[in-house]
């Protein structure tokens, strides 16, 4: 009996440093059996931001329906580094899951660049159901081969153009504008496409950019005029795009994890996006009512949204050529078609 203990004992400490190494945190087993999994997930919004608001609550409501045999531990503020540091770690076994944007995404499946194509959601409720849908399960799946797989989705509002000097009603109100975008092929083969100039920049160098008059304008969401209200006098709602972040965790994780433990992280994951889509709304109505009262920022919404839409067209031309995977995403998007609840 003495020699079974010694025995077990070597047994669960081969397994212990074999679930841990490279850093990761595995599982341990309890008394009943069960894998109990302490895990950490990081994204790079402050605490009173409404995405680690919902993600404590996330992190809360798996706890309890997995009886504590999955606990989730929060970094943020970015303290684990930028999106695509995350990713690496989860890669490396480091780090479990982590909140990232769906451009990020892009550089490790082209598949989600297709939530970055202009127009490519209808409107608001299409855009919900298509993350809630087939298609989007589809997309989290194709990073499994990288090491890690998409579990939900959060809101991120719908990117305008915000300017300094004059609002964009059309396509050419941007002619001769520097516009700041994101880092990516999309965004600067839209801004060509629309006739402004594409200038790529951190986001913590719009304020002195716009200031200095180094950029006319940028686009992001409308919570962005909570930091460059004061010098961008004019938020247009042409809502070219509509980009979510996405939760990402560990494959091996994943597969380590009952059948009964990936429902309840699925469960609660679902859960999470439709909380998060009521407190987004909130969070966007709080800073367009700073912005107006205490920035004196107009907002523009009578936009002309086809036309925007008609100048995009080179985009998908090119798309279904050069990338025929990614246009098939974007056309089961626009297939798509949004469930109408009938009331009985």
């Amino acid at each position: 009996m003495v020699i079974k203990k010694i025995i077990a004992g070597v047994l669960a400490g081969v397994t212990a440093f074999s679930l841990t190494a490279c850093g990761a945190p595995r599982f341990t087993v309890n008394d009943a059996g069960e894998k109990v999994f302490n895990l950490k997930l990081g994204h790079n919004m402050a605490e009173d931001h409404t995405v680690h608001i919902v993600l404590s609550e996330f992190v809360e409501n798996v706890r309890e329906k997995s009886h504590g045999t999955i606990n989730i531990t929060i970094f943020p503020n970015g303290t684990l580094g930028s999106e695509t540091d995350m990713i690496a770690q989860i890669q490396g076994q480091a780090l479990d899951m982590a909140k990232v944007s769906a451009s990020t995404l892009g550089n490790f499946s082209k598949l989600y660049n297709a939530y970055a194509v202009p127009y490519v959601f209808n409107d608001k409720e299409h855009y919900f159901g298509v993350m809630d849908s087939d298609i989007a399960k589809e997309v989290y799946e194709s990073t499994e081969t990288d090491g890690f797989r998409g579990l939900t989705w959060l809101d991120s509002g719908a990117r305008s153009f915000y300017t300094v000097k004059k609002p964009i009603r059309k396509p050419e109100d941007l002619k001769g504008l520097k516009i700041r975008t994101m880092d990516s092929k999309m965004a600067i083969d839209m801004m060509k496409a629309l006739g402004g100039s594409a200038t790529v920049m951190g986001y913590s160098d719009i304020y002195t950019g716009l200031q200095q008059g180094v950029i006319d304008g940028a686009e992001n969401n409308v919570t962005a005029m909570r930091d460059h209200g004061e010098v961008a006098h004019y938020y247009s709602y042409d809502e070219h795009t509509r980009i979510p972040d996405i939760i990402v965790m560990s494959e091996k994780i994943w597969d380590e994890m009952s059948d009964e433990q990936r429902e309840i992280m699925n469960e609660c994951a679902r859960d999470a996006s439709q909380e998060y889509i009521g407190k987004w709304a909130e969070f966007e109505n709080k800073v367009v009512d700073k912005a107006k009262n205490e920035f004196g920022v107009e907002f523009v919404t009578d936009v002309d949204k086809a036309a925007f839409q008609k100048a995009c067209k080179p985009i998908y031309d090119a798309l279904k050529t050069e990338q025929p995977e990614v246009y098939n995403i974007v056309e089961k998007i626009q297939n798509f078609k949004v469930q109408k609840q009938v009331e009985i």
